[in-house]
């Protein structure tokens, strides 16, 4: 089933039913869980693993390990899916209110809200369980904070109306431990930190584009979110962010000592800023989903400029 964000929500109840229709059995609790944890909708495993694949590619001068590199990506798929369950079990009592969300297993009841949890902790498990067998003792500890900081962010929206900085730290912790893994060692160089940075910064450019397609449902049931705290300064709050970050990693191409083709993946990363831009000029829900969707190209962009920049060198 496909959703926009402009669809209603008496249209998502009816297509529900609709789908649900013509599954039965364990083919319907399958695609409930498929959808639960967005498998459906690898778009949060893509902004999660680019800034992993940058930080494996800059601390493995761009020859990382292929065994670790694997883990990485893997580790990614896993962890953003635990965190979609544990994300829809903080959300339940709201996700039906929200036209986007209200077609959410927990938010029609196709799953329970104890099986959510359950998922989140046995996919958090596989995941530890194989950072344990495959990485470093240094790497081992230091996922423990990314399991913390995965259970942590759903609940920020109650608290703050800065949420996207905890899923920033979340998203970014796979920097560190990247360097960590690699290296062997809590010494990591000062630029690592920096493209952990440029990492919270870019969930804060990327969620709040996220969060202008649910604004208006968020005020009216309570919601926090940097959408709503920045109001009519959202476009250019979001366009001083794409500065700030193209600069930290510019600044991270100098401290690493990189050459002209990863200047040139920035450069075509700031053109689809500008474009992401142009795309929330209106602020239209389907415009602004748009432009959240377009950060993948901006990841990949960043990516395969540096790539091709240690093939070349």
């Amino acid at each position: 089933m496909s959703l926009s964000p402009d669809t209603k929500k008496g249209d998502i109840r009816v297509q529900i039913g609709a789908d649900a229709a013509g599954l039965d059995g364990w083919h319907r609790r399958l695609d409930a869980y498929v959808r639960l944890i967005r498998f459906n909708r690898p778009i949060g495993s893509f902004l999660l693993m680019w800034p992993a694949l940058w930080a494996l590619w800059l601390a493995g001068s761009g020859n990382p390990p292929w065994e670790i590199v694997l883990v990485f990506i893997a580790g990614v798929f896993l962890m953003r899916s635990a965190g979609c369950a544990i994300n829809d079990f903080a959300d339940r009592d709201f996700d039906g209110h929200v036209a986007r969300t209200s077609a959410r297993p927990l938010a029609v009841g196709e799953i329970s809200a104890r099986e959510a949890v359950g998922v989140f902790v046995a996919l958090s498990l596989i995941a530890f369980v194989m950072t344990l067998v495959m990485l470093n003792r240094e790497t081992i500890m230091m996922s423990f904070v990314a399991v913390i900081l995965a259970m942590i962010y759903p609940f920020m929206k109650r608290f703050t109306h800065v949420p996207q900085l905890f899923l920033g730290a979340a998203f970014g912790w796979a920097v560190p431990m990247a360097f960590t893994a690699i290296s062997g060692s809590f010494a990591i160089p000062a630029y690592a930190w920096v493209v952990f940075a440029a990492t919270i910064v870019w969930a804060l450019i990327y969620d709040t584009e996220y969060a202008m397609v649910d604004r208006d449902d968020d005020l009216e049931i309570g919601i926090k979110s940097t959408a709503i705290l920045f109001g009519r300064w959202d476009r250019a709050i979001i366009g001083v962010l794409q500065l700030i970050m193209l600069a930290m990693l510019a600044w991270v191409g100098q401290a690493a000592g990189l050459g002209w083709a990863y200047y040139a993946g920035l450069a075509i990363a700031a053109l689809l800023a500008v474009y992401q831009q142009h795309l929330i000029r209106d602020r239209k829900p389907k415009a602004c989903f748009t432009a959240f969707l377009n950060n993948n190209y901006f990841g990949m962009a960043i990516f395969v400029g540096l790539v091709l920049d240690f093939l070349i060198r």
